[in-house]
């Protein structure tokens, strides 16, 4: 049962790619109920059949929808959706992958973070759950200190199966893009307008 779910979530949010390891851990913790990584990293992951953010223009009006502006911009967030494949809400909007082709998919995929106002960030760490953590720590009010919310936060993680690669905040990975996706959007964006007549 879990191999058909994960095979259907892949295809719908990762295009068919592998599930990651620690995403397959969390994917079916949460498909037991057991939501005791989900909460501790305040994730509430997709349904496959779920819509990509970038995609959805169910909020907007008609007259929205007809605006040749708004037409770039969702032609453009289309576009990026190829790219982004984001995997749970959490943070400060949804979490997930950065898989632009030219970014290195070694030693992990990179992490990338989608907000509500759709501005793109980087997350530290070599995994969604090293991510997620690092994300957390830095939003725990009973400890301000996220270095010290991070290494009780590890330390959780690891007594419930899903150790991370380490305690220290200050040694997660945080290599830069290769590929800026905030800057990527901003020029898709802008050849939809050129191609639009719009500059």
């Amino acid at each position: 049962m879990y191999d058909e779910r994960l095979a259907e979530f892949s295809r719908a949010r990762l295009d068919g790619r592998p599930v990651p390891d620690d995403l397959r851990v969390l994917l079916v913790a949460q498909w037991d109920g057991r939501t005791d990584f989900s909460r501790l990293l305040d994730l509430d992951f997709f349904e496959a059949q779920e819509l990509h953010p970038l995609l959805d223009t169910s909020y907007l009006s008609e007259k929205e929808l007809a605006d040749p502006e708004m037409q770039a911009a969702n032609a453009g967030a289309a576009e990026m959706a190829t790219y982004v494949k984001l995997v749970a809400k959490g943070g400060k909007g949804w979490i997930g992958y950065w898989l632009h082709p030219d970014e290195p998919t070694v030693p992990a995929w990179r992490l990338v973070e989608l907000d509500t106002e759709f501005t793109f960030w980087s997350l530290v760490g070599l995994t969604l759950t090293e991510g997620s953590a690092a994300e957390r720590a830095s939003y725990q009010q009973d400890e301000p200190d996220e270095r010290i919310a991070f290494t009780r936060l590890a330390a959780r993680l690891a007594e419930l199966g899903l150790p991370l690669s380490t305690t220290d905040y200050d040694a997660l990975d945080d290599t830069e893009y290769r590929v800026d996706p905030e800057k990527l959007m901003e020029e898709l964006i802008e050849a939809e307008r050129e191609k639009r007549g719009l500059r």
